[in-house]
């Protein structure tokens, strides 16, 4: 229900994973084994960088995070 909500006030972007119905991690898992095949085709370097934002809403308050809602027309 929320992820349709935001979508309607908000463009959800396609590399998307979190919170929405997707492949998920399978999909994700299998672009990044093409992109290290790719770059040992071309021999070529590649950084990988994994963020863990584990609890990050945790540290956001409520208010803060319904005030942002409201702003971009989220019932």
């Amino acid at each position: 229900i929320l992820s349709g909500r935001l979508a309607k006030a908000r463009p959800i972007n396609p590399r998307q994973r979190g919170f929405i119905r997707a492949a998920g991690c399978s999909e994700n898992l299998k672009l990044l084994q093409l992109f290290i095949q790719n770059a040992k085709r071309e021999h070529r370097e590649m950084g990988v960088v994994f963020v863990d934002i584990a609890k990050a809403f945790d540290t956001v308050s409520h208010q803060h995070t319904l005030m942002g809602l409201k702003q971009k027309g989220v019932n």
